[in-house]
């Protein structure tokens, strides 16, 4: 049987650089090279020799994260060149990357998002305002962007210009969102057309953090994760129907993990994640692995969805 010839993309030019590094190291580790010729390309330096190469490429596995990677630019390439990849296409990839229009589109299909207002830097803003509504404390966060880089928790209207100038150093608009407290989970879905719900996983960082920002994500013991969440299954179920509705709405293909926050029994989307973090702990890796599907057999299964999409 011959071997797929796979082009593995990480690295790239976003503040994720080195978290996309790192994933894809333990995504080649785990590929299975009896069905796979893996080719590494870092997209900072390796474009030319992807387009080169493209011929000779059966299908591209993207762990990029951020700006250029997440957001439908590589995936617009791999289009242009024909190459069939895991995940989302342009459109869905770009949606979920703009914070802004996947709130918009979150609750045109009917789910709850935190209240919240988008400033354009330069614009005048009126403390007393904002202290109705949205009302501190404030999740201040970038438009766009991943790994809850350039995000603060604002607590009181002191704090608000220092997170300002930190969010607006990643784009333009500024999201000011409601900082909900409650328990925090994440969904995963799996598939094209039929989606198979992973179970719910609980994130609990640890007390020194604030929230799950960028070191609880990725320093080792920061943070526990709990899967399945311990939360009661009427709520899983509706949870796991919320990623799905998201991901659906966000028009995803292949997999994605949505990130919520469970307060007084309502569900609350905050945002969704078309290339989830692929190490063998990370999140959507574990949900896999509770529901039975080892961290290669969810590469193999990505790899199929891919060439799935492109036979369809």
């Amino acid at each position: 049987m011959k071997k797929l010839r796979v082009a593995l993309l990480a690295g790239g030019i976003s503040s994720e650089r080195d978290v996309s590094i790192k994933s894809g190291d333990q995504v080649y580790d785990a590929l299975d090279k009896a069905k796979y010729d893996v080719v590494r390309f870092d997209p900072a330096t390796d474009l030319g020799k992807l387009v080169a190469d493209a011929s000779r490429i059966d299908m591209a596995f993207i762990v990029l994260h951020g700006p250029y990677g997440e957001d439908g630019t590589v995936q617009g390439l791999l289009d242009l060149l024909h190459i069939p990849y895991q995940g989302s296409g342009v459109l869905g990839s770009a949606l979920a990357m703009d914070k802004w229009t996947s709130k918009r589109l979150y609750i045109e299909a009917g789910l709850m998002v935190p209240p919240f207002e988008v400033f354009e830097r330069g614009q005048a803003y009126d403390l007393k305002a904002l202290a109705g509504k949205p009302g501190f404390p404030l999740v201040v966060k970038p438009r766009y962007g991943g790994s809850s880089i350039g995000t603060s928790i604002v607590q009181t209207p002191k704090q608000l210009p220092e997170a300002l100038d930190s969010a607006f150093k990643y784009g333009p608009h500024v999201i000011l969102e409601t900082y909900l407290e409650g328990t925090e989970i994440t969904g995963g879905v799996l598939g094209n057309d039929d989606l198979q719900h992973l179970p719910i996983v609980e994130i609990i960082p640890e007390s020194s953090f604030a929230f799950f920002d960028y070191e609880a994500k990725y320093a080792e013991g920061a943070t526990r994760e709990i899967c399945p969440a311990r939360i009661s299954e009427t709520l899983s179920s509706r949870a796991q129907s919320c990623a799905a509705v998201a991901h659906e709405a966000l028009c995803c293909r292949g997999y994605s993990r949505t990130d919520m926050i469970i307060r007084d029994d309502n569900i609350y989307v905050l945002e969704t994640n078309t290339i989830p973090g692929m190490t063998p702990v990370s999140l959507f890796p574990l949900a896999a692995k509770t529901s039975g599907i080892s961290f290669g057999q969810l590469l193999d299964r990505l790899i199929e969805l891919a060439l799935e999409d492109r036979d369809g």
